[in-house]
This record gives C-alpha cells, sequence and structure tokens, in this order.
C-alpha cells in the first residue's frame, strides 16, 4: 500500500510518500498561477500511479482571499442588514485602538470581498424563536435577483437573521435564485453554518461560496491529472484542523478547508511526540514565506471552534489554533527608512524572483541569503541539489543595501533579528496561553525551521529542540497522520435542566442520522464524539469543547453535561459557579472514520559517542571573529550519537544549525534533539 501527501506552500509544494514502511519526499517549486501543475508534478515524480490513497492541503484559496483575487459573487440577506459585511464584529487588534484611520481590510473603505453594489436585501424577517414576522417577499426577490443577473455575478452567498432557526426562507430564495441565475454556486447559512452569531455566519457563508469556485475548478483539474497519472485511489482534502475529508465532500462546503496547511504541521507533530514521549510541544513551521507557531498539550493539538482569516474575518471552523508571522527562509532583509536599523521581513522575496541568491532576478537579501553568506548553508547541495545557489549574489544584495554599516554587522544583525522575530513569536504563544516554556519542547521543521529554532533555544528557555525526520517535508507528513473526520454543528439556545433533555437528545440524533446516512454504503465503522458550547446564563461568550455523553441524553445525562461544563470553566477561568443555571448554546458532533498513518522507521543505534564531523567549514559572522565548525550529513548518524556545536546537520531538503555549546543527541526514530551542552 502507498500513501500520498501533499502540502501546497507559498514557496515550495512538499509531497511524501509512504511506501513499504520508507518514507521517501519529493520538493517542487509551486507554481503561482497554476497551483495543480506543481501538485501534479510532485505527484508523477512520487509515483501516484502506485498510490492508494491522495491525501492534500493547500493555501490556494487562502491566497485568493488575501490577495483579493477571487471571483465575483453576491451576498443576499434581510432587508437592512447588507453591511453586515462591512460592519463585521467591530473588533480592533490592539495596535488599532487608537487609530482613528484604521479600517479593516475586508470593508467597503478598503478591500471588500463584495462590493456594496452586489450586496442586496431581501424584504423577510425571521423571529428569535423562527416565527415568521414579515413573509419572504418573492416578488421583491426576483427584482433584486435580476439587478444580479445583469452583474453577470458567478456565486450567491444567502445570509438571512435568524435563519440558523428555521431555514424556509433560505431555503426558498436558493430555488429563486436557480431560477433567476441558473445554476451557479449557492450557499445559505442555515446549511453552510447553521449556528447563532450573525457575523460570523455571515462570513462563513460568503467565504464558502468563494471557495465552491475556487476549488470547484481546481479538484476538477487535479482529479483529472491524478487520472491520467494512473491514480484510482482515495483523494482527500484536509481540513482547518488537519483532519480528512473525501475531496467530493469537501466539496459540499469546502469552506473547511481553506486554512488545511499550517495545521497538518501541529498534527503531524502530535502524532511524533506520541512516539518519542513529549507531549507538550511548541511547533515552528518556519518556510519560506512565514513562521507558522502553534502549541500541543497533552498530546493534542489546541483546537478553536473558528478560525480568523484577517483582523475580525471570521469562519466557523473547527481549526488547529495556528499564529503566523511573517519570518522565513525568503523573508527580506531590509533597512528602516526611518531609524537606518536592519529589519527582516515580513515581506517575503517568494519562490519568484526569490532570495538573491536563487539567481532569478531578486537584488534585496533575503534570509537565505544571510545563512549563505554565514556557510550554513551549501551553495551546491540546495533543495535536494535542484537548485545551486550563487553567494556572489547574495554578497552583492547585502553590499547594496543603504546603510553605513559594515558588511559583517549587516550579515550578523540579518541572522539575530530573524531568530529574534521567531523566538517572539513563540514566546507571545506562551504568554497567551500560560504555559512555562520550560515545560515544552521546541519542533523545528519547515525547510528553514532547523536552521534557525536551536539559536531561539536561549531566547525562549524551552527544555530542547527537536528536529523531527524529513523537517522540510514535515507538515506534508501530518497528512498521512490523522483520521477521516466529518463534522455538523447546531445552534439551539436552552437551559440546561431536566427539560432539555427531549430537546438536546433531537438535536443530536438529527446530526447523527445525517452523519451515518452519508456513510451507510461505504461499509466504514464509524465512531461519533459529542460535544458543545455552552455558557453560564447571562454571559455572552461560550466555553467551548464541553465533552456530551454518548447515546439517548436523558435528564441523568443532562447533569453530567453540566458537571462537565462547569469542570472545563474552572480549567479555563479559574472559578466555577455550581450555583448559576448553564445554558447550551452549540452542540457539535464529529463522525471519526479511522484511517492509516504513517509509521515511522527506527535507525539502527549507535555507540553512544560523540560523532567526529566529516568536514569542516568556516562559520563566518556569528561572532566578531570566525569560528570553525563541523559538518555531518543526517543519514550517517545513528540512534545515540552525539554531535557537538557548532555545526551543521545536512540533509536532502533542510539543514540543521547549532550553535557553539549545543549538543544534538539522535533519537531511535532519527530525531535529533538539542539541549544545551
Amino acid at each position: 500500500m502507498s500513501m500520498i501527501g501533499v502540502d501546497v506552500g507559498g514557496t515550495f509544494t512538499d509531497v511524501v510518500v509512504i511506501e513499504d514502511g520508507r518514507i521517501t519526499t519529493v520538493k517542487v517549486s509551486t507554481d503561482v498561477h497554476n497551483t495543480h501543475l506543481g501538485v501534479l508534478q510532485g505527484a508523477e515524480e512520487a509515483g501516484a500511479g502506485r498510490a492508494t490513497v491522495f491525501n492534500h492541503a493547500s493555501t490556494h484559496g487562502l491566497n485568493a482571499v488575501i490577495t483579493r483575487k477571487l471571483p465575483k459573487i453576491a451576498f443576499l440577506t434581510t432587508l437592512g442588514h447588507r453591511d453586515i459585511i462591512d460592519i463585521g464584529s467591530n473588533y480592533r487588534p490592539l495596535t488599532a485602538l487608537t487609530d482613528a484611520g484604521w479600517r479593516r481590510g475586508f470593508g467597503d473603505a478598503a478591500r471588500p470581498l463584495v462590493p456594496r453594489y452586489l450586496r442586496r436585501g431581501i424584504r423577510e424577517r425571521l423571529t428569535a424563536d423562527g416565527g415568521v414576522l414579515i413573509p419572504l417577499d418573492e416578488e421583491h426577490a426576483r427584482a433584486e435577483l435580476a439587478v444580479l443577473r445583469r452583474c453577470d455575478v458567478q456565486g450567491v452567498a444567502i445570509c438571512l437573521i435568524n435563519s440558523y432557526v428555521n431555514p424556509h426562507h433560505e431555503e426558498r430564495l436558493r430555488e429563486l435564485v436557480r431560477d433567476e441565475l441558473g445554476d451557479i454556486p449557492v450557499s445559505i447559512s442555515s446549511e453552510t453554518s447553521p449556528l447563532a452569531k450573525e457575523w460570523a455566519r455571515a462570513s462563513t457563508t460568503t467565504i464558502d461560496v468563494f471557495m465552491k469556485l475556487i476549488y470547484g475548478d481546481y479538484t476538477r483539474k487535479l482529479g483529472d491529472g491524478l487520472r491520467d497519472l494512473g491514480f484510482s485511489g482515495s483523494f482527500n482534502y484536509a481540513n482547518c484542523a488537519a483532519q480528512l475529508m473525501d475531496a467530493d465532500i469537501a466539496m459540499e462546503q469546502p469552506f473547511e478547508i481553506v486554512f488545511a496547511g499550517p495545521a497538518a504541521g501541529t498534527v503531524a507533530s502530535a502524532h511524533f511526540g506520541t512516539l518519542i514521549d513529549r507531549g507538550n510541544l511548541l511547533c515552528a513551521d518556519v518556510g519560506g514565506t512565514s513562521c507558522d507557531i502553534s502549541m500541543v498539550s497533552g498530546g493534542k493539538p489546541y483546537v478553536n471552534s473558528t478560525f480568523v482569516l484577517e483582523d475580525d474575518l471570521i469562519v466557523n471552523a473547527l481549526s488547529n489554533e495556528v499564529d503566523s508571522i511573517g519570518a522565513g527562509g525568503g523573508s527580506l532583509v531590509t533597512i528602516s527608512p526611518r531609524g537606518g536599523e536592519v529589519l527582516v521581513g515580513p515581506g517575503s522575496a517568494g519562490a519568484d524572483p526569490g532570495p538573491a541568491c536563487y539567481g532569478k532576478g531578486g537584488t534585496q537579501p533575503a534570509t537565505t541569503d544571510t545563512l549563505v553568506m554565514m556557510g550554513v548553508i551549501d551553495p551546491a547541495s540546495f533543495a535536494g541539489g535542484r537548485l545551486t545557489l550563487d553567494p556572489a549574489l547574495s554578497r552583492r544584495a547585502f553590499e547594496d543595501l543603504d546603510t553605513p554599516l559594515g558588511f559583517d554587522q549587516r550579515v550578523r544583525y540579518a541572522f539575530n533579528i530573524g531568530v529574534n522575530n521567531v523566538a517572539e513569536g513563540i514566546t507571545n504563544i506562551a504568554i497567551k496561553h500560560g504555559i512555562d516554556p520550560r515545560d515544552y519542547s521546541l519542533v523545528a521543521f519547515g525547510a528553514a525551521g532547523p536552521m534557525l529554532l536551536p539559536a531561539c533555544l536561549d531566547l525562549v528557555h524551552a527544555r530542547e529542540v527537536i528536529v523531527p525526520p524529513h523537517p522540510g517535508l514535515f507538515s506534508a507528513l501530518g497528512l498521512v497522520s490523522t483520521d477521516q473526520v466529518y463534522g455538523d454543528s447546531r445552534s439551539s439556545y436552552l437551559i440546561l435542566d431536566d427539560s432539555a433533555a427531549e430537546a438536546v437528545n433531537k438535536v443530536y440524533g438529527q446530526m447523527e442520522d445525517e452523519l451515518r446516512a452519508r456513510f451507510a454504503d461505504r461499509g466504514v465503522d464509524v465512531e461519533f464524539v459529542r460535544s458543545m458550547d455552552a455558557r453560564l446564563a447571562g454571559q455572552t461568550w461560550e466555553t467551548p469543547f464541553v465533552s456530551v455523553p454518548s447515546g439517548e441524553i436523558t435528564p441523568e445525562k443532562v447533569c453530567e453535561m453540566i458537571e462537565n461544563f462547569h469542570q472545563v470553566y474552572e480549567s479555563r477561568a479559574g472559578n466555577r459557579f455550581d450555583g448559576l443555571p448553564v445554558q447550551g448554546v452549540t452542540y457539535r458532533v464529529e463522525a471519526v472514520i479511522t484511517a492509516d498513518k504513517v509509521d515511522y522507521p527506527r535507525v539502527p543505534a549507535g555507540d553512544g559517542g560523540v560523532v567526529a564531523p566529516e568536514s569542516t567549514f568556516v562559520l563566518r559572522y556569528l561572532t566578531d571573529e570566525p569560528i570553525t565548525a563541523g559538518r555531518h550529513r543526517r543519514e550517517s548518524l545513528r540512534a545515540g550519537d552525539r554531535v557537538e556545536g557548532p555545526a551543521v546537520i545536512h540533509e536532502a531538503l533542510s539543514t540543521t544549525f547549532m550553535l557553539p555549546g549545543q549538543v544534538a543527541v539522535v533519537g531511535e526514530y532519527g530525531e535529533l534533539r538539542i539541549t544545551r551542552a
């Protein structure tokens, strides 16, 4: 059996193949204009024709939202509410609290997702309990749709007030859209995200229509290309929690796959952590463009019930919490026009033209150029030998910086600032969650992670740095480290007492029956996992992921749900209020189908001694004077071997850089555990 995992990043497309217990890797440049072509190139090199499983995570849709390279869609809502997409939730980031000129990025004054003339109000109104206050005015709706027909919209998002309680108006309006505009993608909020809070439901439905248009064509091209390569197995997408979904099912609600790539690295870290008895992890995926930072506690990723694409742009989907900063191998080194200080990022050279040393026309130095100048990167074996770097171009790029600093200071400051940017991002995550980094291990992956994370060790004060096998494609390994999961959720404001048992049981019964019917003809074992988001009566925000017992919900089980809430609330807030009533808001169920996962092979045991370097090189610009450092090949190391810094450990698609005073011990799966000597 052969499994393939593909993670499409902004600079490279990573492919891993699991076949007969062996892990092989392929790395190709991302085709930013035709993303599926890079995926198919990697799939062909990976032998897709022999594979039985093809698991895919992509930033294709995410990048379209960020860059606003979006199809033309319309937004229909209750008359008087069409500006909900401009208003959002009125959240402001901390840096904008005192900025009178700040505008949210998706508002009408900036770069709206849907221009105001394509947002139309429909005369109708439902009450909070689902009653009809104003019937749907079909004549008015057809008049508004006639306007949209003249505007040649490609899709329609429908979000009517209180429709999560009563979907009938939305369902009828969808029929009218089909009558007037033809067979175009339409998403209604009562199916896409039947949850309370209008803004999040509206933004999720809007994103879903965009993803139907973007991923629909992409999936067809990718599926056709895979069939041309002889692939006839299971084609899956990863969702925002890096859980797998059959591609056809994912296309029913593709908003769930918009943020899959960064989440896969967290799942890969959690899975590998269970193998090496490390349950507390701070994960840093440092690629070409960004550094994605996440956390695993007690062996489980930290999961949110929503995620944010940009400030205040919320999507109602379960997601691994990932914070991204502009720090990677492509991060540009610039000089501040105000203070003249050296800056690194957030701007990136990307894949085209790339860092100056790529020789593709880039003239500004990037972090990759910094590491070439220091001697850490071997120009002749970069990216597995696919690309030969030119150190002379790196030197010229640094020399051309407009600064009175000497050349050695330019390179040294560029390295130190790049490292500090990553360390600051990790520290912020630790502070946010109130954890002690000394109890956590740093997991360094992504092509640039092993080069930068060991230098962060003393800045973050973590227990150790772990460089897993195949760090350059570790996120792709997350796609073969997880199960198939299909979820559903519904909102209903219910005070949890004996009288609520019947209503809660009905909600879970409906969701599980619908999920069970979906897999009735597949002959697979499905496990249902229930949870709820609840709050103390009178609160505004919910406490998420409270465990709910399986089986029929009885008054006794409602009491169990209440106790579970108080325990979770106490663990998060540090207090509990047993005397206050608990109100359930959102009820969630996941159908879990166990999938085959990657099995990391053990490496042969060594003698446990210090390994002499295969060669040495001069490490420049780290200190005032050059230092002699060792070069090692990772494939020649054995379990128990010790490598002393300063040193670099090369492998096909990544390089690990250890500072003086650090030591790496090779683990039983070939992982490098780097600590202070």
